[in-house]
């Protein structure tokens, strides 16, 4: 299939959101597996209330208790909710509809997975081919401290995205 160009201003991701049980120790595995950065806190007192559950798509008596912007090296924003007040369910399956995963292109897989682990992820298997590439691509699935599911990939035939694009700024 190819790729329809759109005009702007669809331009760039910005980021991801993830929702996670601990922001400092969701903070320290990011910054530890991949130098991420903290760019913001964005909110300093719990938020909730029905102006917020209908705004963000909460159940009722959810509460926001805080949420963080991080920053990757590579311009790629990551930003971190942790509720209060409310049932979660466990982290969903990759079969399960909906965006499942958050995948990182890395240079050197074998260091990207020794930093991971170290940072408290864990491996589901050993790094692989890429099934139906041929630029020498490999990728592997960890499990995240709080039990969503992390990307690893490398692939050396994949173009990088300029180094002096930062998160928000938008390619001409």
């Amino acid at each position: 299939m190819a790729a329809v160009p759109l005009a702007a201003p669809w331009t760039v991701l910005d980021h991801v959101g993830l929702t996670v049980p601990d922001l400092d120790a969701a903070t320290a595995f990011f910054c530890a597996a991949f130098g991420a950065s903290v760019e913001a806190d964005l909110v300093d007192e719990p938020l909730g209330g029905s102006e917020i559950e209908t705004a963000l798509g909460l159940p009722a008596g959810a509460t926001v208790l805080r949420v963080r912007m991080l920053a990757l090296p590579g311009g790629a924003g990551i930003e971190l909710f942790e509720f209060g007040t409310v049932d979660q369910a466990a982290p969903v399956r990759l079969s399960d509809l909906g965006i499942q995963h958050l995948a990182v292109r890395v240079d050197d897989i074998d260091r990207a997975i020794e930093r991971a682990l170290a940072a408290g992820a864990a491996a589901l298997a050993a790094p692989a081919p890429v099934p139906g590439t041929t630029t020498g691509a490999v990728w592997v699935y960890c499990r995240l401290p709080w039990g969503g599911l992390l990307e690893l990939v490398h692939d050396p035939g994949r173009p990088r995205p300029s180094s002096g694009q930062h998160r928000g700024e938008i390619r001409q």
